[in-house]
């Protein structure tokens, strides 16, 4: 089974990417639905964290926003945050490749945003990441509710830059020359990794990059 990375900043299109990667047939793992889940009730990272940031805990959940604002008032304290997330990610992760497999899958693809800030590329046998010009990420990030400049900033300090991130990948996928001709450069990474040699997985072999 192969495993193709995707990633990109933030409002760089990846999340359209990955959609239209599903209709394409292809299973995508998405890594923040699945912190989503380890927030939400029951979730195995809500102990762990509300000991941390009490302040973050509400209705027996994690309060994503409040998390946030607390990381915002305290930025060094990001590391504490991620050395009890990240652990319960790649659990998350790696049962659901395992998932895919079974089902003997020939391609997946893992949704990750801070996909080389975690070295989650050392999982994959390719990375596609999204782009869009620096003006257009603002432009759409800005867009979003509750975006401030000043968050956008702190987000764009925690993430790899895109020039990094091209220079590291496999694929190119520029989604500010629109829809179509993003959808036809999905198709062909896609098809040339359905087309490639037997993946990694369950190999512990790992991609250096």
């Amino acid at each position: 089974m192969r495993i193709l990375g995707l990633t990109g900043g933030i409002a760089m299109g990846k999340s359209t990417a990955a959609k239209v990667i599903r209709g394409l047939g292809v299973p995508v793992h998405d890594a923040d639905a699945a912190v989503h889940r380890l927030y939400g009730k029951g979730g195995s990272a809500v102990a762990p964290i509300a000991a941390r940031f009490p302040e973050a805990l509400h209705e027996e959940a994690i309060d994503r926003a409040a998390l946030s604002r607390a990381i915002v008032k305290e930025p060094a304290r990001l590391a504490e945050l991620e050395a009890v997330l990240h652990p319960l990610v790649r659990a998350a992760t790696q049962a659901w490749l395992r998932r895919q497999a079974r089902q003997r899958h020939r391609l997946v693809v893992l949704d990750i945003p801070l996909l080389y800030e975690t070295g989650g590329e050392r999982l994959c046998d390719a990375v596609l990441v999204v782009s869009a010009p620096a003006f257009l990420q603002r432009q759409r990030a800005l867009a979003r509710p509750g975006m401030s400049p000043a968050k956008l900033e702190a987000i764009l300090n925690r993430q790899v830059g895109d020039a990094e991130r091209q220079r590291r990948c496999d694929y190119l996928v520029p989604t500010g020359l629109g829809r179509g001709f993003a959808f036809r450069r999905l198709r062909a990474a896609l098809t040339a990794e359905r087309q490639a040699g037997p993946g990694y997985w369950p190999s512990r072999r790992r991609r250096r990059r």
